[in-house]
């Protein structure tokens, strides 16, 4: 028979329906009775057919016409919130939220707890691939869990499977109880505060777990790690608060909520049902809460998943912005009429940080005058200026320390998504299972404060090149880059922005993981704060990204009063992007769309890609001669291939 689930109030109500031509309207009215007849006062409604009310379904938060048949309006199933006149929305319901980019995939990527990437893990949480787990990941799960079923068969005292936790280590559990025992577990850890994560985020998060347990060391059951996949494809995802986990034992008030979703307990989003009650949600994709085994909740909610899963986000992020910043720092070095003379291979190949060099070589490739013609920087070949500031001339230097950073700290998420990092380990080979300290968040935490600090020096000598392109003592340009200054104010207020974001950064970039508090009486007595890390280096990036959108609008601007001087042609290709999305800036307007709409343009990576081709070219058409250089340089090129001369002004 047909049912819908419908959310009044604070109550979800499965309501059967056997002739789908009745109205919303009936919906309503049937969901209504069901309600008042489970509150002793009717819920306050005195005459059922006299209230008012408006139904509108959970995904997307479209409303539903009540004259409309719900054949017509619903599929069997479907989630609906009902909202009586007079209420305001309740405080139970948590609206859908789109952001799942590719909610039916027909892709697979198949994981074994050892070769998944920061690439990949991202993709995932945008819902490009679904999950399967290798047939050697299944072989290891089976063994490890056999070996825990005998632990418990012979009545072994082993932490976390027939024993309390923590403070309660000693505390030997009756084998009639261990079921219970995870599952308190899982239900009194489930103690987070805040907002949800979203649901790119989450499915992260669940992604990263399963791959870790497909590791085969922590003890699942391979019936609760297929049901954990399953949920993962459907897209059914738990309510998670991003606050609560201080990073050792682990992540386990986030690890917790995830695992309570999939218990049927708590809140869960899918694409269909938007937030619901999870076990609602469950059912609505032909799915059974998972059933926990000894030591199983402890497998589901020990590890560093949290960290680990929001600092990929970060590090790809911070990657993409990265590389898109040297782009726009050479933009802005044209419209200041700068000199490209201090990117001389020979003076980076003397300090031969790989950084520096891919830095300068990429501002080679955008700027090299042979290479690409610039009307721009012909028109002050023989001025009198001698060098550039350091907010131009030292860009090899300060971006490059953050791509090296960012490389450093990819490395270890990238060791650390395919870690096992619960306790105690299961070790099937030798029989035996082994405490330890894998859960501590201490790795991760220190690389994403090294993030942070990092990428915050992209936004913070950015803003200072912003105020060179609006100050026009320094840029020979009008003043905030508008004309009739006075009446117009043009970029004034965008760069008081810019300095806002990168002020915000200076405090966000103070470490986290310098801070530790005993939790647990005493027993987890060093703590990461490797939660707070992730969170505020994602942070940081998103502000990183606001603040270069600023400084790519800003010198567009200046290139139009430049006109008709055009710069080298990759620049002219990242000028027209921008104009694509965004227009001139003619006289005073509403200014945050196109600060938004430029910083979509970052997110997707678009002006990469449109630079990327001739950067790529550039690096195979001009390659640099072998010179003896430290052993630690980073080269791009064939070491034995003569080197082409370039001139560079």
């Amino acid at each position: 028979m047909p049912g819908f689930t419908v959310h009044i109030r604070d109550e979800w109500l499965a309501v059967p329906c056997r002739d789908t031509t009745n109205t919303i309207r009936w919906l309503g009215l049937e969901a209504l009775k069901r309600y008042m007849k489970n509150k002793p006062d009717n819920g306050g409604i005195t005459a059922l057919h006299d209230t008012r009310f408006v139904v509108r379904r959970c995904q997307g938060l479209s409303l539903l016409d009540a004259d409309d048949t719900i054949e017509d309006v619903l599929e069997d199933n479907d989630f609906v919130e009902l909202a009586i006149e007079g209420d305001t929305m309740s405080p139970d319901f948590i609206p859908y939220e789109p952001g799942v980019s590719h909610l039916y995939p027909c892709a697979y990527i198949s994981l074994d707890g050892n070769s998944l990437t920061s690439t990949d893990l991202v993709n995932l949480g945008r819902g490009l691939y679904k999950i399967k787990v290798t047939p050697e990941a299944d072989r290891k799960v089976v063994k490890s869990r056999e070996l825990l079923d005998r632990i418990v068969k012979e009545n072994k005292v082993v932490y976390g499977i027939t024993t309390g936790f923590g403070k309660f280590a000693r505390t030997v559990i009756p084998v009639s109880k261990l079921k219970e025992l995870q599952e308190n577990l899982v239900r009194s850890h489930s103690a987070g505060v805040g907002n949800p994560l979203s649901p790119e985020r989450t499915r992260m998060l669940l992604a990263l777990r399963i791959n870790v347990l497909a590791k085969g060391y922590s003890g699942i059951s391979p019936e609760t790690l297929h049901a954990m996949i399953q949920a993962f494809n459907a897209s059914c995802l738990s309510f998670v608060p991003e606050k609560g986990t201080v990073g050792a034992s682990g992540d386990l008030a986030p690890l917790s909520h995830l695992a309570l979703g999939l218990m049927g307990e708590g809140k869960m989003w899918s694409p269909k049902s938007g937030w619901a009650d999870a076990k609602y949600v469950l059912e609505a994709h032909g799915l059974k809460p998972i059933s926990l085994r000894p030591k199983e909740g402890l497998a589901l909610i020990n590890g560093t998943q949290m960290i680990t899963s929001l600092g990929a986000e970060a590090v790809e992020r911070a990657q993409a912005i990265a590389r898109q910043a040297d782009i726009i720092a050479a933009l802005t070095l044209e419209v200041l009429k700068g000199t490209t003379k201090a990117f001389d291979s020979d003076i980076h190949l003397l300090r031969p940080h790989p950084g520096q060099i891919e830095v300068a070589q990429r501002f080679r490739s955008l700027l090299d005058s042979d290479h690409h013609p610039s009307q721009i920087a012909e028109s002050h070949r023989f001025c009198d200026r001698v060098q550039d500031a350091y907010t131009m001339r030292c860009c090899p230097q300060v971006h490059g320390v953050t791509n090296d950073t960012i490389t450093f700290v990819q490395n270890i998420i990238n060791t650390e998504i395919n870690s096992a990092t619960d306790n105690p380990m299961v070790f099937a080979e030798r029989g035996e299972t082994i405490s330890g300290g894998n859960f501590h968040g201490e790795y991760p935490a220190k690389a994403l404060d090294f993030l942070a600090i990092a990428v915050h020096e992209l936004a913070s000598i950015s803003e200072r090149r912003i105020e060179r392109l609006c100050n026009p003592s320094l840029s020979e340009l009008p003043a905030f880059l508008v004309n009739e200054g006075g009446l117009n104010s043009g970029f004034m207020i965008a760069h008081c922005t810019a300095a806002s974001l990168v002020s915000e950064n200076k405090v966000l970039c103070h470490p986290s993981s310098v801070d530790s508090l005993s939790t647990s009486a005493a027993t987890e007595d060093h703590v990461s704060m490797g939660g707070w890390a992730a969170r505020k280096a994602l942070r940081v990036v998103e502000h990183v990204e606001q603040v270069l959108a600023i400084e790519l609008l800003a010198a567009c601007q200046g290139i139009e009063f430049l006109r008709p001087l055009r710069t080298t042609t990759p620049l002219e290709k990242v000028y027209e992007l921008v104009r694509s999305v965004v227009k001139p800036w003619i006289k005073d307007r509403f200014m945050s769309p196109d600060i938004e709409a430029v910083h979509r343009l970052l997110l997707d990576q678009k002006v990469w890609n449109v630079a990327k081709p001739y950067i790529d070219k550039y690096k195979t058409e001009y390659i640099p001669e072998s010179r003896p250089v430290s052993p630690t340089a980073f080269s791009l090129d064939s070491p034995a291939a003569p080197r082409k001369r370039v001139r560079l002004e």
